[in-house]
């Protein structure tokens, strides 16, 4: 679409009006789902539109992990002591420079509350710890480590706990059986859903303020009033080609975009349209998911420079962040073929062997790097690891062990065939409440988002935790439903 599709409307030029509501909410995914119940319940009239068929959106598409801790039930009953403030700190810190005190503050401060708040609306979670190594949950147990919380740096000054809340349900149904359940929750409501329903143009009056949105459907373009406010939960825009290429080229990088085809940008880009501020664009979720097995932890990454650049033993989306950023070249992940193990038969990384060596002479022989920077690694790499610690990154001494041939390396060089998805982790500036602020950062009357449409407590790819975007996907959606639901500025 041009720039010029995304222009708003102005009363003025409003020959009719379809029809009016109090709140408009545009995306019928988890942000959308949770947006609506909370302006319903707060005695707001609501109108849900998505585009799709169905609801769901890219949450639906995802494992439904929800990132949340400071004390849950699930947490106590698995033995973990966790506190708001360790919460806070890991948050804060692992989202670097680009964090948002408030948000992560409110964030921690409200997670358990809307854990059970989540429980209300029927959302089940096991009381139970999976204590593997693992991308996702495939069992019903319900907890698990989802971040870096035990690896270099953030372990040695935060405590840890695992935060990661799966859904009791086998195996990654867990977006799926999120959205069937908030979709009940909504169908409980007397909230009006419209489905291939599409968003055009929001629509503003002489001081600026949203009153409502130009809509398409049924192929006939309607303009519905929202006497309180209109809230984007549209997604991001990792399908937009031409919004990566402008904000994010580095992620282009990558493999695969994960998100639903709505994830294209509009509700951003309508929000710009109107003077919003959309930050942190640069930023994405990069995954490298080297583990099932988990025994490849026990390998080293290389680069082209034939030196390591990460501790293994963190997150993927860490490491994947970190490979995204290093200088063009290979990037090869060496382990012994004992760790390889059934790597054939359970991994999700696809990364193909480039090379083999009954001893490490051969593998090197074989590998297109700098030979004697790749030895002087390695041997550097097995020497400390035979003494139990990791001086230049700081594996923790479980995944330590010396590399012992024959040995294989895998091919991680983005584009070379290993599966590094991505998605965006810019959008609109907004307050903790979910007004969008505009390019003076005011407050646009009338207007809000959440989930990736705006920006908001995860910021940065290589402090990036599992379930971090859909628990902050629902509690943003909560929030900018009900300061929508209490708008009374325009009246």
């Amino acid at each position: 679409m041009s720039k010029a599709t995304f222009a708003p409307l102005h009363t003025n030029d409003v020959a009719t009006w379809h029809s009016a509501t109090d709140v408009i909410v545009v995306g019928f995914g988890g942000a959308g789902a949770c947006a609506a119940i909370e302006a319903s319940d707060a005695g707001a009239k609501v109108l849900l539109i998505d585009a799709a068929s169905a609801p769901g959106g890219s949450t639906a598409l995802s494992s439904a992990e929800i990132y949340l801790g400071g004390g849950t039930r699930v947490q106590k009953a698995c033995g973990y002591d966790d506190s708001v403030e360790a919460m806070y700190d890991y948050l804060l810190t692992s989202n670097g420079p680009q964090a948002d005190a408030e948000k992560v503050r409110r964030y921690c401060e409200h997670a358990v509350e809307h854990f059970v708040w989540l429980v209300a609306q029927g959302v089940p979670f096991k009381d139970s710890e999976l204590k593997a190594r693992a991308v996702m949950a495939t069992t019903d147990d319900g907890l698990l480590y989802t971040g870096s919380e035990k690896a270099w740096p953030y372990r040695d000054h935060i405590p840890s706990a695992p935060r990661g809340h799966n859904l009791q349900v086998w195996g990654d149904n867990g977006g799926p059986m999120f959205m069937k359940i908030m979709a009940e929750a909504i169908a409980k409501r007397d909230i009006e859903v419209s489905l291939e329903t599409r968003a055009l143009r929001l629509i503003i009056d002489d001081h600026q303020r949203v009153v409502g949105l130009l809509i398409r459907r049924d192929m006939e373009e309607h303009c519905i009033r929202a006497e309180r406010g209109v809230v984007l939960c549209a997604g991001g825009f990792a399908m937009n080609k031409a919004m990566l290429e402008k904000y994010a080229p580095e992620l282009l990088r990558c493999s695969m975009p994960i998100g639903n085809p709505g994830d294209n940008g509009g509700g951003i880009q309508m929000a710009m349209a109107v003077g919003a501020s959309a930050i942190n664009m640069h930023e994405g979720f990069v995954s490298l998911p080297f583990y099932p097995p988990a025994s490849l932890t026990y390998g080293v990454l290389i680069n082209c420079h034939g030196q390591r650049f990460i501790n293994e033993d963190a997150y993927h989306g860490r490491v994947g962040s970190y490979l995204l950023r290093q200088d063009p070249g290979p990037v090869y992940f060496i382990l012994s073929v004992e760790d390889y193990g059934d790597y054939e038969k359970v991994a999700y990384l696809g990364a193909p062997v480039v090379a083999t060596g009954e001893t490490l002479e051969e593998l090197l022989d074989a590998l297109p790097m700098p030979r004697d920077a790749v030895a002087q690694t390695l041997h550097s790499y097995n020497r400390h690891a035979a003494l139990g610690h990791d001086p230049m990154f700081h594996k923790q001494p479980d995944w330590l062990k010396p590399l012992q041939a024959p040995l294989v390396a895998l091919d991680c060089t983005p584009g070379h065939g290993a599966y590094m998805p991505y998605f965006t982790l810019g959008g609109l500036e907004t307050s903790p409440d979910g007004d969008v602020v505009n390019t003076l950062g005011e407050l646009i009357v009338g207007l809000y988002a959440a989930g990736r449409t705006a920006c908001g407590v995860p910021r940065r790819g290589d402090g990036y935790a599992s379930g971090i975007s859909v628990g902050d996907a629902t509690m943003s959606g909560r929030f900018a439903g009900r300061a929508a639901a209490n708008n009374k500025e325009k009246e």
